[in-house]
């Protein structure tokens, strides 16, 4: 029999800011009956005035400094945006999961970790990490030559830019203006590396970069982890920030992002299943949980969230194009279907049992449409009494760390049985809720028994993959 995994501790980070308290109370769950609040807004950390989407969820005031001990700080230069939210999600979710580790002020002091270093594991998602312009800057401007051939490009020479010339001999290059260890800030398994290195996560290890599905796989390999007993504790989740010029780049062309001035209205910026959608906006955020196996949690006196009771993931064709209203409306994410089927299956829990979806939910038609045909197929007529939680419109597309943070509120929805508020335009207790046949429409929170909780995300490249998260009996 297969030990069982519950959720001892949660972490988010988000454009409320820091702490998964900012995040419930501003998606009105601290207060049923709240309209909720969004974090869209013009940013101040990156200039979007040249780009369609002017607007953004933006972290403010923000440094992993707060979150590491004091012999770690100096190596938050060489952290990445994306990891230093990793880095203060696993502080808080340790904290919360009252687990002390090497990172603990306590255990600097002599008192014993909670786990054995070879008892901790780490599952992060991660994307694909956009490097910083102003550091790209001074190597770009030393690889420019006036060669005709290199016009179209900017005038940006390979040649410079690399230390090797065509004749084999060494040169200086444009490439050696970046800072020495320029490479190790960027890759994607650095969220993992140092959370692990601070908290002395040294058992069974991971990165996953799937963009949005990378959160709740990681979370499906954590509690598999456990399950086989090659741990007793996970750190697991997932973060990205997409508030990069690159990023808002990448998601745009991918037409993800919508054509959104910052004088636009942000409670109506993000419409999630509306066939004429503009489209996301850029986010930053992501969260992680503490999975831990049920007798180590009770032998330690700790309430859990929620038990992982299910996790299934599939792979279809990846939506990466701006979709037609009309066809994506009857598009089916096949891939999806297939995880969430075997996400009930492994919970043993049947499509009406679910209470509540907390999908991707983006906002974008070419992703949206065939969410909702996957939901329907799964789900039949069963879907329209099914209540949505729909976060982009609050946190925006932080694309890796979507996972993450679905999850994150998820648990919370259970532990305080309430519907966090779904935000938009308009809404209240009694709107009939439905868009498209989705439970999706604007909503006041409010409080309602909450037993099974689905949560589900595709990805620009094709992965799939849910959770099913119950309440512990």
């Amino acid at each position: 029999m297969k030990r069982r995994v519950v959720i001892s501790g949660v972490s988010a980070v988000s454009g409320f800011g820091v702490g998964v308290a900012a995040l419930w109370e501003g998606l009105g769950g601290a207060s049923p009956g709240a309209l909720g609040k969004t974090s869209i807004a013009k940013p101040t950390r990156v200039d979007l005035s040249g780009y369609p989407c002017q607007v953004a969820c933006e972290i403010k005031d923000f440094s992993a400094k707060d979150f590491v001990p004091k012999h770690y700080r100096k190596a938050v230069k060489v952290m990445a945006r994306d990891t230093e939210i990793a880095v203060a999600l696993a502080h808080e979710a340790f904290g919360d999961a009252k687990v002390l580790t090497r990172g603990s002020d306590a255990v600097a002091g002599g008192t014993a970790p909670t786990f054995a270093s070879d008892r901790m594991g780490c599952q992060i998602g991660a994307g694909l990490i956009s490097a910083e312009t102003h550091e790209l800057t001074s190597a770009l401007v030393t690889s420019l030559d006036n060669n005709p051939d290199n016009a179209k490009r900017g005038g940006f020479s390979y040649e410079k830019w690399g230390t090797i010339g065509t004749d084999g001999q060494p040169r200086g290059g444009g490439m050696d203006n970046l800072q020495p260890l320029w490479m190790l800030k960027y890759l994607p398994n650095m969220l993992a590396c140092h959370v692990t290195i601070i908290h002395g996560c040294e058992g069974p290890s991971n990165t996953i970069t799937c963009a949005e599905a990378s959160g709740l796989l990681c979370l499906g390999e954590s509690a598999r982890v456990i399950e086989r007993n090659a741990a007793d504790v996970a750190i697991s989740g997932s973060a990205e920030s997409k508030l990069s010029l690159m990023g808002v780049l990448r998601m745009s062309l991918a037409g993800r992002f919508g054509n959104i001035p910052a004088s636009f209205d942000p409670l109506d910026a993000v419409t999630p299943y509306v066939t004429n959608a503009k489209g996301s906006v850029p986010g930053e955020g992501g969260g992680l949980l503490v999975l831990e196996e049920l007798e180590s949690a009770k032998r330690r006196g700790v309430q859990a969230y929620a038990e992982v009771a299910g996790f299934g993931a599939g792979h279809s064709l990846g939506q990466t194009t701006p979709g037609v209203a009309t066809t994506q409306a009857k598009a089916v994410n096949t891939g999806l279907v297939r995880a969430i089927k075997a996400a009930l299956a492994d919970a043993s829990v049947k499509p009406e049992q679910i209470d509540v979806i907390v999908p991707q939910a983006c906002g974008a038609p070419c992703m949206d449409g065939p969410e909702a045909g996957a939901l329907s197929e799964v789900f039949g007529a069963a879907l329209e009494k099914i209540e949505l939680v729909t976060l982009p419109s609050a946190v925006g597309d932080c694309a890796a760390g979507t996972g993450g943070l679905q999850a994150a509120v998820a648990a919370m929805a259970i532990k305080h049985q309430t519907l966090p508020a779904r935000v938009g335009k308009s809404g209240g207790l009694n709107d009939t809720g439905l868009i498209n046949g989705l439970r999706a429409a604007p909503t006041a929170s409010r409080a309602m028994p909450i037993k099974n909780v689905l949560v589900c995300t595709s990805s620009l490249g094709g992965q799939n993959a849910a959770i099913v998260l119950r309440q512990i009996g």
